[in-house]
């Protein structure tokens, strides 16, 4: 581990708030400064901006430049996309003006697998929780800030970790799912490196096979994780609600099928169906 700063040129796709409060990321919290700390898969990191630049600062093991240019997707130009989103329509038009600053974060794939099993049926302070107590009694620590962290630990630290140890944590009927998938990465009977190769709808296959992985959490692991893929639309009551609302419009949103909202959000949003859910979930759930 190394203490390691980066400042870049502020850009307008980069908002602190946007990024680390629109329910993609559970390690991210803001620190009395404005600020937000994170634990990664390398160290921990600080991140700050004003008008002008981007302050990083961490504890990485990892080169900062490197890692802060794909965990935050600064090679792919959200301006454009941004732009031709816009011209969909004025719903479009109005959730990306309140959510400018998103990007999509590369988060490591072994803990959004993890991190997303947990999520299911689960509240953002009690996932983060639990998650913190996970990696404070398996993961690695690490000191920043005269502060100690742990790193989310990786399947070989939870091999030998039992159901009952994982219910301990609070993690109630998950308990089985984290066990059951731990051994599946851990025997091999699922290769996570051979998910970058593949297809969106193969890999989104291969993870429904993962216990504690319905539809939801695998979009939203294709999404959110380093896999990146826009081509997916998770779907939760909040995004059903959206689409519904502005374009379904079923008296009784509780009818509207996965199937009828994929079919309106591919035909009007496309290969960057993801990206537009991000700038809906975040619009209206903030918003509601």
């Amino acid at each position: 581990m190394k203490l390691q700063e980066l400042v870049i040129k502020k850009i307008d796709a980069f908002e602190l708030k946007d990024i680390f409060e629109c329910g993609q990321c559970f390690r991210w919290n803001e620190e009395l400064d404005g600020s937000y700390t994170g634990v990664v898969k390398y160290g921990v990191l600080n991140v700050n901006c004003d008008d002008k630049n981007i302050y990083f600062k961490g504890n990485l093991d990892c080169d900062i430049k490197s890692f802060v240019d794909k965990y935050f997707d600064l090679d792919r130009d959200y301006e454009e996309i941004k732009s031709k989103l816009s011209k969909i329509d004025k719903y479009m038009e109005n959730s990306i003006k309140y959510g400018k600053g998103i990007r999509i974060l590369n988060q490591d794939l072994w803990e959004t697998i993890i991190s997303y099993i947990i999520s299911a049926n689960n509240n953002i302070p009690r996932i983060k929780g639990i998650i913190e107590r996970l990696s404070k009694k398996y993961g690695t620590k690490v000191e920043f800030n005269n502060k100690d962290y742990y790193l989310f630990p990786t399947s070989e630290q939870l091999k030998d970790v039992t159901t009952s140890e994982y219910r301990s944590l609070g993690l109630g009927f998950r308990d089985i799912r984290l066990f059951e998938t731990t051994q599946m990465i851990n025997n091999g009977d699922t290769s996570l490196e051979e998910l970058y190769k593949m297809k969106t709808l193969d890999v989104r296959e291969r993870l429904l096979e993962l216990s504690g992985v319905g539809p939801k959490v695998a979009d939203c692991i294709l999404l959110f994780s380093d896999l990146k893929r826009f081509d997916i639309f998770p779907i939760d009551v909040w995004v059903r609600r959206v689409m519904n609302d502005l374009y379904i419009k079923n008296p009784d949103e509780k009818k509207v099928s996965n199937k009828a909202i994929n079919k309106v959000a591919f035909d009007k949003f496309g290969k960057d169906a993801g990206l537009a859910q991000q700038y809906l979930f975040y619009w209206r759930r903030t918003l509601n």
